[in-house]
């Protein structure tokens, strides 16, 4: 596969991730470990399939562990915490404040080796907390969902602490992800049983919505993602990642979950705004430091 072939590959997961609020919303009323157990069965599943036609399992065998762990952890961490924020906060509102992963990813790569912070990194950092600082702000002297927009908080750093941390693992197949999806679809059905009471969907609506959401955001998204931040353009596919939370509030505002507010608009254009800005600096120092 070309380089070009990989990023556009890897746009397909950003589309897909726009979808996630929306399928969300619509599996209730059932509980967040019965769906991350449900959706990730079939995202597992879809990733077993393509496994087993292309002859993966040696590849699978040959993956360290440690990689597994950190892909279960990351995938079982993240779904928990955010189809828990969707279920305890107003959805538009958690649903941005999630996907600040994009500008954590870029600040926590500041870390890394050979890598450092520059002025536009801080101020996009500044930039997009504004808008996340909109969002919890009390309404009417009184906060809504803040225990929500906590553990949303608590997503976008557990989808950045993984994607950055992936990166020692460039080499492992994109086959490992249907493991990833498997172990964490296994490991949500003891929190399930124990902490929570199963509740089924009440209409074909919301069997459908599970379905979507393990075929498309909670599965094919991670197979495609995989694919392009390995072989195609990350810079190109970490800026375009910033258009998701203004996709998804969108998607929420048109089929009438959300309303089209001037909080909640501005607040979107500040997390994207300045996640953007983040991004800018740091393409903006990868080409200073290739000359």
């Amino acid at each position: 596969m070309t380089r070009r072939a990989a990023t556009f590959t890897g746009f397909i997961a950003i589309l897909l991730w726009a979808l996630l609020a929306l399928f969300t919303i619509g599996t209730a009323p059932v509980p967040p470990f019965q769906l991350n157990a449900m959706s990730f069965a079939v995202g597992g599943a879809i990733g077993l399939v393509w496994v087993s036609r292309t002859g993966g399992w040696r590849r699978l065998a040959l993956v360290p562990t440690r990689v597994y762990i950190l892909g279960t952890l990351g995938l079982f961490g993240y779904h928990a915490l955010y189809f828990s924020a969707l279920r305890l906060a107003p959805p538009a509102e958690a649903s941005l404040i999630a996907y600040l992963w994009p500008l954590f990813i870029v600040l926590f790569s500041g870390l890394l080796p050979g890598e450092r912070l520059g002025a536009l990194h801080i101020l996009g950092a500044v930039v997009a907390f504004a808008g996340a600082a909109i969002l919890v702000a009390p309404q009417g002297g009184q906060f809504t969902g803040g225990a929500g927009l906590a553990l949303a908080g608590l997503c976008a750093l557990t989808w950045s602490s993984y994607s950055v941390l992936s990166r020692s693992f460039g080499t492992v197949p994109t086959d490992s992800v249907a493991v990833f999806c498997v172990l964490t679809a296994i490991l949500s059905v003891p929190p399930h049983l124990l902490l929570e009471q199963t509740q089924w969907p009440t209409d074909a609506l919301g069997w459908g919505a599970v379905l979507a959401l393990g075929l498309g955001p909670v599965g094919l998204a991670f197979y495609v993602w995989d694919i392009g931040v390995k072989a195609g353009d990350i810079q190109l596919l970490g800026v375009a990642s910033y258009a998701a939370p203004l996709l998804s509030t969108l998607i929420l505002v048109v089929v009438g979950v959300a309303e089209a507010s001037i909080t909640l608009l501005l607040a979107a254009a500040l997390i994207a705004g300045g996640a953007g800005l983040a991004a800018y600096g740091s393409a903006r120092a990868q080409r200073r430091a290739q000359r």
